[in-house]
């Protein structure tokens, strides 16, 4: 661990510190990267705050992986880094080969645009809970809403133009007609 400040200029989330693991500073490691251990191909990872992390050694362990990062050798110093997110600027990764493929961060900050074209607000944020990508966004009143990140969903992603087509049926943004509407029969039940 170096103690510079670096302050990145697009960062992009590659990874969280977890629980140490051993004595000897080894610490659990959750990537989001497609290969948990492309990790270690990135280069020096930074913490909010400009902290650079080199590795110095990664393996594969379950879900996650477990590292040993330059000066980072005992347990001790490895439990004070739990929960420290870890990042690279975005001009470190490679460009995606195809207009089907981009980065979450790509799509922070695109317009999210109904099916005839009208604007329902920003994405603010890519979140994962564990049952796929959902996208949180950001409208002009009322909380953010939550929309599943797949193709039926949002079936037209245009980086380069700045925006995101959700079909708002399949996003969960219509209501249901059985929400509101009781049967005729069962609305006057019980009166004289």
């Amino acid at each position: 661990m170096e103690q510079k400040n670096n302050k990145l200029q697009n960062p992009v989330q590659m990874a969280i510190i977890g629980a140490a693991h051993g004595i000897k500073g080894e610490l659990r490691v959750k990537a989001f990267t497609a290969d948990p251990l492309a990790l270690g191909d990135y280069g020096p990872l930074y913490t909010r705050d400009g902290r650079a992390f080199e590795i110095a050694a990664i393996r594969p362990q379950k879900d996650v992986v477990v590292v040993r990062f330059k000066n980072v050798s005992d347990r001790n110093l490895a439990e004070t880094l739990t929960g420290t997110e870890l990042f690279i600027d975005r001009s470190s990764l490679p460009e995606a080969e195809d207009e089907e493929e981009f980065y979450h961060a790509d799509l922070v900050g695109l317009e999210v645009r109904d099916d005839l074209g009208g604007i329902i607000g920003k994405v603010q944020s890519v979140q994962n809970f564990g049952g796929g990508d959902i996208l949180e966004v950001a409208v002009a009143r009322g909380p953010t809403l939550m929309i599943p990140f797949t193709r039926a969903a949002i079936p037209e992603v245009a980086i380069n133009a700045g925006y995101l087509r959700v079909e708002p049926a399949a996003a969960g943004l219509l209501d249901s007609p059985d929400d509101d509407d009781m049967p005729e029969n069962q609305e006057e039940e019980g009166r004289v």
